[in-house]
């Protein structure tokens, strides 16, 4: 079990150090090419969620995550005993959500500067917590439809 929290510390770390590294490196809006085309670090912040919504809504953003955070620790104590792909998934979502809310604390907005684009399409750009959040709740899906679903199908 503690295990999952490792992961969720090393997130944290990774996250946190890369934002400061942008935040202290880098000028807001400053651009630099890793792969023409395809993917950029790029200086930017976000004041609301994911793509820009909800902007400056702070009190929202510290309810919600509080309450997320609490959920995940009380599934990763009561529900990963024997799923080892939940207790991942659910580390994570643990350290993407805390990392991005340390941001919200501390400084009042995201840091985010991993700028892709897939074809011609601009995708938003992200933060290593956003990865990790986003890579959990696929882990969790594939768990819920694969391994929960077929435990639900043997029980019938």
């Amino acid at each position: 079990m503690y295990f999952y929290y490792i992961i969720a510390a090393i997130i944290i770390g990774i996250d946190q150090l890369t934002k400061w590294l942008v935040v202290k490196n880098m000028e807001l809006g400053e651009n630099i090419p890793i792969i023409e085309n395809f993917l950029y670090i790029t200086s930017h912040r976000n004041r609301g969620a994911a793509w820009g919504i909800l902007q400056g809504q702070m009190w929202f953003f510290y309810l919600i995550t509080t309450v997320v955070i609490i959920g995940i620790i009380y599934y990763i104590q009561k529900h990963t005993n024997g799923s080892k792909l939940m207790g991942i998934a659910l580390g994570l979502m643990l350290g993407g959500a805390i990392g991005n809310f340390i941001d919200r604390l501390f400084r009042k907005e995201v840091v985010d500067f991993i700028n892709t684009y897939i074809f011609t399409y601009d995708f938003p750009i992200f933060n290593v917590a956003d990865s990790a959040l986003c890579v959990g709740v696929v882990l969790l899906f594939i768990y819920m439809l694969f391994i929960e679903g077929k435990k639900e199908k043997e029980k019938a």
